[in-house]
């Protein structure tokens, strides 16, 4: 199998939008999230949300590229073009070679609410327009990721919820491995559309702190209430090694694991310890380590009462009650990865989740710290055994499990290694 690497990356979210900014708010535990009236006024009980600038596209890319892009490829672009920058990859190199595009996404609510709207009042499908039809799909942002960068490799869309962009990932991870592309953009997205958050705000799984938006988000504490949606996009470039040697391409992590699990139980918004255990086991196995081996757990952990109760248990099976190693004196020790949820900065960023997860972890491994799990006063007991930071913590970090998991049962987990 070939080695896969990351060589460039870029980010667009609520604690920064280039790589230097979202560092410095990750070693400083900033949260990103914010009170917004207007999400009350609209009709939703949670007005908190990830605070996430428009990108002011006009200067980048001309009208014909712009009436084709949703929310959500708007954002990918400003991470594609920070990813393939980092990488050093031209447009002459995008022209010449053959490079794919594998991204997480699975909404475009903004979209398809103009196009009722125009319906509804207009009762004439002329006046949607035609760019409706490239916005709406949660294929909008591969489709033009596509045609604005030239790339001729695959195109592919992953929707697998909250796990979407780390599936992205896992999958181009396998394409690279076995010889079917040598570079892919891979990535994730997600909008802030309102109407998107009030499906699940309908189903009382968001915060409700609404007088504390920087303290809404409590991963693993006894107190929370639940999830802050967040959104934004994040890219990383992956390359086969050698070419990336061969390329003179400067190496900031390998890619090394990937495992996926679905819950297979009878729920569909339940979550499964069992099920994350599976994936996680299969990534650390697929990457050829021992639970011992990782340095830094990024975990999925979105502040809800049900599915951090049961990452927990996963988490303390995985490295708690199977880690065990016999040192030269044969006494049995554990050796606990530290922890912690990036979501207690950023809120959850849904379908990119997997893909700024996975930017974090490799940010946090070239600088040699482990963010904060913040506003965690009171551990719940499932996560007691947990090796949790709660403060900036500075040490090397040579291995990091990147775990996701997405409504329905689906489950990601991916391993990195610095190089």
């Amino acid at each position: 199998m070939k080695r896969v690497v990351v060589t460039g990356m870029g980010i667009w979210s609520c604690i920064g939008q280039d790589l230097q900014t979202v560092t410095e708010s990750l070693q400083q535990g900033g949260s990103g999230i914010v009170f917004d009236p207007k999400r009350i006024e609209y009709g939703l009980q949670s007005g908190l949300v990830g605070n996430v600038p428009h990108p002011d596209l006009k200067p980048l890319l001309p009208r014909k590229f712009r009436a084709t892009m949703s929310e959500d490829a708007e954002y990918a672009y400003m991470a594609a073009c920070q990813a393939f920058g980092h990488a050093h990859i031209q447009k002459d190199y995008l022209l010449h070679n053959d490079v794919g595009v594998l991204w997480g996404n699975d909404s475009g609510t903004s979209t398809v609410v103009a196009a009722m709207n125009a319906m509804n009042q207009h009762h004439d499908s002329f006046m949607i327009g035609p760019s409706c039809l490239f916005q709406g799909g949660a294929s909008s942002v591969v489709m033009n990721l596509s045609t604005i960068f030239h790339l001729r490799g695959c195109g592919i869309t992953t929707a697998a919820g909250c796990a979407s962009s780390s599936h992205a990932i896992g999958m181009a991870f396998v394409l690279i491995q076995t010889g079917k592309q040598d570079v892919i953009l891979v990535g994730g997205s997600s909008e802030l559309h309102p109407l998107m958050t009030a499906t699940f705000d309908a189903t009382n799984i968001l915060s409700l702190r609404n007088e504390e938006p920087t303290h809404a988000m409590r991963p693993y504490d006894a107190e929370r209430d639940g999830t802050v949606f967040s959104g934004g996009a994040a890219a990383l470039v992956l390359e086969e090694y050698e070419h990336a040697v061969a390329r003179g391409a400067t190496i900031l992590a390998e890619v090394c694991g990937y495992g996926f699990s679905s819950n297979g139980i009878d729920e569909i918004s339940m979550p499964s310890a069992d099920a994350e255990y599976i994936a996680m086991k299969r990534a650390i196995e697929d990457a050829g380590m021992q639970p011992s081996d990782i340095d830094y757990v990024n975990a999925h952990a979105t502040s809800t009462i049900a599915g951090d109760a049961e990452e927990a248990k996963a988490l303390t099976r995985l490295f708690v009650e199977e880690n065990q190693i016999i040192n030269h004196q044969s006494a049995i020790i554990n050796r606990k990865p530290y922890v912690s949820s990036t979501k207690s900065i950023t809120g959850h960023e849904n379908w990119m989740a997997g893909a700024s997860e996975a930017v974090y972890s490799v940010l946090m491994m070239q600088n040699g710290f482990v963010a904060p799990n913040i506003n965690l006063g009171h551990k719940i007991d499932e996560a007691k055994d947990l090796n949790i930071v709660t403060e900036t913590v500075y040490t090397p970090i040579n291995t990091v499990l990147s775990n996701s998991s997405g409504m329905g049962g689906t489950n990601s987990a991916l391993v990195f290694r610095k190089i």
